[in-house]
């Protein structure tokens, strides 16, 4: 089922306004269950383990964000140049 353009909006903008938050919360909560459970990791290691979570976000929304900023393609065109 392809979304249209303004759902695409609306999920986009509830993902970014919502979600992602969300998302950092749980990220950081499961860094830090890890860090008490099994001992903090050093520094460098850690660092890359919120770079790779904070790219494994986007990856599932791919579709909804693809073509987001873009004008609607379904608006009327207006033909008259300025």
């Amino acid at each position: 089922m392809a979304l249209g353009y303004k759902a695409k909006r609306r999920l986009s903008i509830l993902a970014l306004v919502v979600g992602l938050p969300l998302y950092i919360a749980a990220a950081v909560t499961l860094v830090n269950w890890f860090d008490a459970r099994f001992g903090r990791l050093p520094i460098w290691a850690e660092i890359f383990v919120y770079i790779g979570l904070g790219f494994l976000w986007a990856l599932p929304l791919k579709p909804i964000f693809t073509g987001v900023g873009r004008p609607d393609p379904d608006a009327p065109q207006d033909h008259e140049q300025r």
